[in-house]
């Protein structure tokens, strides 16, 4: 079986796309598929191409058996939202014209980079081949949702397009339930929708103790650490985060961010403007570095901007953090907040509330309680360890030819 999987994030970058796309191609891999991934030079989330890499035409290799195509894109950073659609734009038409020279059997498409998906789709019209369209995002109501765009003649384009992939596609992957009866809502069948959520790579993720040498380094002896480890964008409405830190001050927290995104130079001011001592922000780490970071966590923060379109999405640093046993004191509610308390590996908060937050925040450091968010966190993990479910996703696949 061959496959063609279009995808604007790819290792070496480390975000949640790049992390589920490659982790699910190596495990294809040995279960006997030919996996071949067209992306571009990794750029995200500054919009500088990585070291080693050229923004060309073409560069070919393989990584871990999976066949790798970086083609061409206008690259920016994650700053601006016409500069990022002309991105999106130029990877859609690169991927097209490399993908008509790639023989396959299926051609597999994810969004949010909907645009990705009008490749995807293009592609398969041409080539005569089945198309999948994975959704880890609902967009275009994504950039509604975090005010990038407001409703207009292209948004209700993009929304007339989104609909006309979901027809074409032989098959949809959703990466949530929640996601699943949005595109039903929408008047797909649902016989063509099936789930495969995130999970944690329990191979790399695993409980360990805490780096001491790194907690010296970042002088945090004492502290009760409280990290965020992502993408510091719209979405993650990081700023509260900030404000809660900020009146935590005269106490023994200290929270830490690590990571990139649009909004990380707005909250470097933030930090500096109103004087918080209390916060370190570090750039992004390498995904072998993480767990290093991870492992001196007393609480790990996992926050989304308050709104109904945000009870749909189920962040991945649940299942990573999870996997590390590592107490999750999560703010957002719906299906991600079913799973953390199902499991009952965290608590969680209601969105930008912070008198919650603070409550919230002293129950989960109870000592009685420690245990019990270890032993589910480990739970939660097995259940959605990331080589199960990249079998089950390779079972739809095949289905769709």
């Amino acid at each position: 079986m061959k496959i063609l999987f279009l995808t604007d994030n790819f290792p070496p970058e480390v975000n949640a796309p790049a992390t589920r796309t490659y982790e699910h191609c190596v495990e294809w891999v040995k279960h006997g598929a030919e996996v071949t991934v067209i992306t571009c030079a990794p750029n995200f989330p500054k919009g500088k191409v990585y070291l080693g890499y050229k923004n060309k035409f073409i560069q070919k290799e393989t990584v871990d058996g999976v066949k790798v195509i970086r083609v061409w894109t206008y690259i920016a950073a994650n700053e601006g939202f016409f500069k990022r659609t002309l991105d999106y734009i130029s990877f859609s038409v690169s991927s097209f014209l490399a993908g008509l020279f790639v023989k396959t059997d299926l051609i597999v498409a994810t969004s949010p980079q909907f645009f990705t998906a009008l490749s995807g789709r293009t592609l398969s019209f041409w080539k005569r081949k089945p198309w999948v369209m994975e959704v880890r995002d609902l967009w275009p109501e994504s950039i509604k949702t975090v005010g990038a765009m407001k409703d207009n003649f292209f948004i209700r384009y993009f929304e007339r397009q989104e609909k006309r992939c979901y027809r074409s596609a032989k098959k949809i992957i959703s990466v949530t339930d929640s996601f699943k009866q949005e595109i039903i809502g929408k008047g797909i069948s649902a016989d063509k929708i099936e789930v495969v959520k995130n999970g944690a790579n329990l191979n790399l993720y695993q409980p360990m103790a805490p780096d001491h040498g790194l907690i010296e380094s970042l002088n945090l002896k004492g502290k009760i650490i409280l990290g965020y480890v992502g993408t510091h964008g719209m979405a993650h409405k990081l700023d509260f985060l900030m404000d809660c830190a900020k009146n935590l001050m005269h106490t023994n927290y200290h929270f830490l961010f690590i990571g990139s995104g649009a909004e990380r130079e707005k909250l470097i001011h933030k930090k500096k403007v109103d004087k918080i001592t209390n916060v370190t922000l570090l750039d992004s780490v390498s995904k072998s570095e993480i767990k290093r970071y991870l492992s001196i966590l007393d609480v790990s923060l996992i926050n989304l901007k308050k709104d109904k379109l945000f009870k749909t999405v189920i962040p991945s640093k649940i299942f990573e953090n999870a996997a590390m046993q590592i107490p999750i004191l999560l703010g957002v509610d719906g299906e991600s907040r079913a799973i953390l308390e199902q499991y009952q590996a965290g608590l969680f908060y209601e969105p930008e509330n912070e008198q919650d937050f603070l409550v919230k925040l002293e129950m989960i450091l109870q000592q009685e309680h420690k245990e019990t968010y270890r032993n589910g966190g480990s739970r939660l993990a097995s259940d959605f360890d990331r080589k199960k479910l990249a079998a089950n996703m390779l079972t739809h696949l095949r289905g769709a030819i």
